[in-house]
């Protein structure tokens, strides 16, 4: 018999699943930018989408994706050196596929009968 996921989990994993190709496009952006060849408009639009798959990911309570989109968001806004932003898009990008596995493992992994809820609810 198959583990089976919570409705929670079920969401959670849906979304997950339509991240891949937003980190390949958030990728070209960011090196688009490393080579002079992104213009505002195209780093206003990196901003938009990091928000809001920030605001889809904390419905969701992916805090640490949602935390790290924010970051990144903020940095792209952010005025000052271009290396800077790019240096630290960068490392927003390593975190943000890590915390990515972490929550698909997370959302694959089914919850302990009982769940969470009853120990939420119940006991003190």
């Amino acid at each position: 018999m198959a583990p089976k996921l919570t409705s929670r989990q079920l969401a959670q994993l849906g979304f997950l699943e339509t991240l891949p190709p937003k980190f390949e496009r958030w990728h070209n952006i960011v090196e688009q930018m490393a080579s002079l060849q992104a213009d505002e408009a195209t780093v206003r639009n990196l901003c938009r989408s990091l928000d809001e798959t920030k605001t889809q990911a904390g419905t969701l309570n992916l805090t640490g994706l949602g935390d790290t989109m924010g970051m990144m968001a903020m940095l792209a806004r952010r005025s000052g050196g271009l290396q800077m932003k790019v240096r630290g898009l960068r490392e927003g990008l390593v975190s943000l596929k890590t915390n990515f596995e972490g929550s698909m493992r997370a959302a694959t992994t089914p919850e302990p009968a009982g769940g969470r809820a009853e120990n939420e609810s119940g006991a003190l």
